[in-house]
């Protein structure tokens, strides 16, 4: 194996950690108000056929991205007001969303499958940082969205925990009545929230279209907005944990099409369940750690809250 190979590896593990890291976190912050939408593969569809077709009209990569995240942020406010503002049962309406989007890119993106891409990331010019072996080429010879989702993730740590707004999230979260009844909007919380979510699932699915594997076709996401899901469960709810659990299941993304070129005979069916069944694996481990512990997860997720009448 060279150098030149494992590099290659190191660098595809950071791209496709990105792309799981951005969904992850938007439903970690949507989950964390209370919100169980299982709708991300649908937003991510919907985020990369329009980031796409905003980049085939403008040929820049960042309106595409800014329509990508206003579109994931549409999409989920259906989810919104069905289970939210309407009470109506997360599972099914997320279910529903992951459907829709799904549908509707398609048929959104049926003329753009032949088109060609014309705007792409490009990968950032930092001078002598370029030039640091190894180093140069794994971090600093990226495009900027992996700079941005990590900026994303800090920057939701330190509202999780350190402002107001992260106490009023995790509160509603936990107990949407208490908060209720010490004044907090339940509802505009659990929306902001959600929308917040579906901008950054449609985010992540501009990446894969504008950087990762630029183009449209139906079925570009191929699933990975479960294991955005699965994530966060892995994460326990934190930013941090999400991040190392994106790179991880990243570096499975990564390795499943390079596994035949370091000498590993396996089928390529098999190859390419490899990073379902080790996420299956891992929730199923998880669930089995945590039989006779306090969950982590908040209390409230997937409940809905109906104002009672005074």
């Amino acid at each position: 194996m060279n150098e030149t190979t494992l590099i290659g590896l190191f660098v595809a593990v950071i791209e496709f950690g990105t792309l799981l890291y951005l969904a992850a976190l938007g439903e970690t912050i949507a989950e964390k108000s209370g919100v169980l939408n299982l709708g991300v593969e649908g937003m991510m569809a919907m985020g990369g056929v329009t980031a796409f077709w905003a980049g085939v009209e403008t040929g820049n990569p960042w309106v595409g991205l800014l329509v990508a995240a206003v579109a994931g942020a549409l999409v989920a406010s259906v989810h919104g007001l069905v289970a939210v503002v309407l009470g109506g049962d997360q599972v099914v309406s997320g279910l529903a969303l992951t459907i829709l989007g799904l549908g509707l890119a398609a048929f959104l993106g049926e003329d753009l499958v032949q088109e060609r891409a014309r705007a792409k990331f490009g990968s950032l010019n930092l001078g002598p940082l370029n030039d640091i072996p190894w180093a140069g080429e794994i971090l600093f010879d990226q495009t900027a969205v992996p700079w941005l989702a990590l900026a994303l993730g800090v920057a939701t740590w330190f509202v999780f925990t350190r402002t107001r707004v992260g106490l009023i999230l995790r509160a509603v979260g936990e107990s949407a009545a208490a908060a209720d009844s010490s004044g907090t909007s339940v509802v505009k919380t659990r929306m902001i929230a959600v929308m917040i979510g579906g901008a950054l699932a449609g985010m992540s699915g501009a990446y894969l279209t504008l950087s990762l594997a630029p183009g449209w076709s139906e079925g570009t996401t191929a699933g990975r907005g479960w294991i955005a899901l699965a994530l966060v469960i892995f994460g326990a709810w934190k930013p941090g944990r999400v991040g190392l659990g994106a790179l991880l299941f990243g570096g499975l993304l990564a390795l499943e099409p390079r596994l035949q070129t370091f000498g590993v005979e396996i089928s390529p069916i098999l190859l390419s369940m490899l990073p379902y069944v080790l996420t299956v694996g891992v929730l199923v481990l998880l669930s089995v750690r945590s039989r006779n512990r306090p969950s982590v997860a908040p209390a409230a997720i997937g409940l809905a809250y109906r104002r009672e009448e005074r």
